[in-house]
């Protein structure tokens, strides 16, 4: 999470760098005690695992990608989710081209 981009929304905040290996995207997801009970933080990661599997052909292979939830991520609705990261993603394909 030191190197590369970061984009942050309102619950996600995203950190992408392009490594230097030509292995597969890789993800990363970070989900800490602020966000919720047990419960919650696996709901979190659940939802999180979805987003980037579906969102998977959008990354070279060699990304390495970090999604941490923020407090309050577990409360939101899946649509709501899935377009902060849509939003966060767009931002650091933006920021890279």
């Amino acid at each position: 999470m030191k190197f590369g981009r970061k984009a942050s929304t309102d619950h996600l905040v995203v950190y992408m760098n392009q490594g230097n290996g030509s292995g597969k995207a890789r993800f990363g997801f970070v989900v800490g005690k602020t966000v919720g009970n047990a419960v919650e933080r696996n709901l979190v990661k659940r939802r999180a695992r979805s987003l980037a599997k579906n969102n998977l052909s959008l990354f070279s292979d060699n990304s390495d990608l970090v999604i941490r939830a923020l407090p309050g991520t577990a409360q939101i609705s899946w649509q709501t989710l899935s377009s902060e990261f849509d939003k966060a993603i767009a931002s650091l394909k933006a920021v890279k081209a």
